[in-house]
């Protein structure tokens, strides 16, 4: 039997270098007294919630390899895909389902009598451009009255950025993308552009004359232009515009720019009564190319969405008032109370207490490489997310850890010319907590000024678990 005094010594080490798990004071307090620490950023998966877990368990384990499978075609297609602009036409003529007295707005399904204060302001102006109502008052009753149906743009093909609503007469940018199954076509509005603009949230004159100069001048003026020019590659134009700073979300100047360059002949040729117009529109519209880009990515995310059985999230868009996001293969949408932004920056005069929540089917492109994904390249997007381009290239590689892939056709010069994230699978998210981060614009609460800031909103979770759990039948 051993006694203290024949115990073999025990030598400690000189040096002590630690790995630690879990909770990171430990990690900071060995690293404060000056010794080398590896901090490992372990948690429960999902969160710790049992039925998350077996879910993950059952998608991983039982049916990992058939998931993957899916997940590797969507992510083909939506790397692969094609989409074109191919022309310009009144949404009556071109967007199945568009007949009546209909508008199609931004996000999930939402009666009007929960409808947010900006996208009221964009129906109420979107009524009036359409002549169904002399004056925003008389507008605001017919809607209330449910004269008015209000269908998710989504279920019709067709995108709409921030508050966004639009009637049969509004013109819409016809994209159409050849694929082994057929055509796939889809549909978005031209931008408004900035200022007093409904898609802003106002409902002045002004904001329904710009309606109107859609209608009259812009819609015309781009047909006219598309036909002397053939069918556009969008996203050879955007792939472009991210190696120039563009994150084709917040900021599409650079896109802009290349595609008006591309068009000046053609500007020019256009009759007397577009021309001018058309180039004063476009001059002051830094916006314009969002539009055409959010419109392509939905031509992706549709090709994509009809893989079955695919952990992949295809469509992901709010309202103001709530948040959806529905996986490939599957028509179920999954909502949640829309999210504030929540690092942002405000035009004088304004904070938070001023911001309605995010709004808007832009969130689309998150989902193909654009937006988010694509921060690490975007001196300007990089302000919103602590100032600095190594704080923007951490919000690339947030969405890294969630993406099933890596973009081929969107690169960024700054990370060595990666390709940006795409593909949010929804096992990833939930299983780290980590959701997606939207770059977007941030519209006023219930004043009608319009836009009062920019910034990241976070998506909430709790749509992605219910996905989830659809997904592995809980």
């Amino acid at each position: 039997m051993n006694t203290p005094d024949t115990l073999p010594s025990v030598v400690l080490p000189e040096a002590v270098e630690v790995v630690n798990v879990g909770l990171p004071m430990f990690a900071d307090a060995v690293r404060a007294q000056g010794r080398p620490v590896e901090h490992v950023d372990w948690r429960p998966p999902a969160g710790g919630r049992p039925d998350a877990i077996r879910a993950l368990t059952r998608l991983h384990a039982e049916r990992g390899a058939t998931i993957d499978a899916a997940n590797a075609e969507v992510l083909r297609r939506l790397d692969t895909g094609v989409p074109f602009l191919v022309g310009v036409a009144p949404a009556s003529e071109v967007v199945p389902g568009v007949a009546g007295r209909v508008l199609l707005h931004c996000g999930p399904a939402i009666p009007w009598d929960r409808v947010a204060d900006p996208l009221r302001r964009s129906m109420r102006a979107a009524a009036v451009a359409e002549g169904w109502a002399a004056d925003t008052a008389a507008a605001d009753a017919l809607l209330a009255a449910g004269e008015v149906r209000l269908e998710p743009a989504n279920l019709h093909d067709t995108v709409v950025p921030m508050a966004s609503a639009i009637g049969p007469s509004a013109p819409v940018l016809v994209v159409e993308m050849a694929t082994p199954d057929g055509v796939v076509r889809t549909f978005a509005p031209i931008n408004q552009g900035p200022g007093e603009t409904a898609w802003f949230g106002r409902d002045t004159p002004a904001a329904v004359e710009r309606l109107l100069l859609l209608r009259d001048v812009a819609g015309p003026a781009v047909a006219a232009v598309l036909e002397r020019t053939g069918p556009l590659d969008v996203l050879a134009v955007a792939a472009q515009g991210i190696t120039m700073g563009d994150d084709l979300h917040m900021r599409t100047q650079a896109a802009t720019n290349l595609l008006v360059r591309t068009w000046l002949p053609q500007i020019a040729a256009l009759p007397d009564h577009l021309r001018e117009r058309f180039a004063a529109f476009l001059g002051g519209n830094h916006l314009f190319f969002l539009t055409l880009a959010m419109a392509s990515a939905r031509a992706l995310t549709a090709w994509a969405g009809r893989v079955e059985g695919s952990s992949i999230v295809t469509t992901m868009s709010r309202n103001g008032t709530t948040f959806g996001v529905r996986l490939a293969g599957s028509e179920r949408w999954h909502v949640t109370d829309a999210p504030s932004v929540g690092e942002a920056l405000y035009y004088s005069g304004h904070g938070p207490d001023d911001a309605a929540p995010d709004i808007g089917d832009s969130a689309v492109l998150e989902l193909v490489g654009l937006g988010g994904p694509a921060a690490a390249n975007s001196p300007a997007v990089a302000a919103f997310l602590g100032g600095t381009m190594a704080d923007a290239a951490r919000a690339t590689e947030v969405f890294r850890r969630i993406c099933g892939g890596a973009s081929s056709r969107f690169t960024l010069p700054a990370l060595g010319f990666s390709g940006t994230p795409v593909g949010v699978d929804v096992r990833s998210v939930v299983e780290l907590g980590v959701t997606p981060k939207v770059t977007t614009g941030i519209l006023a609460a219930h004043s009608g000024v319009g836009q009062v800031g920019a910034g990241v909103a976070t998506a909430p979770l709790d749509c992605f678990v219910a996905a989830l759990l659809e997904l592995a039948g809980e």
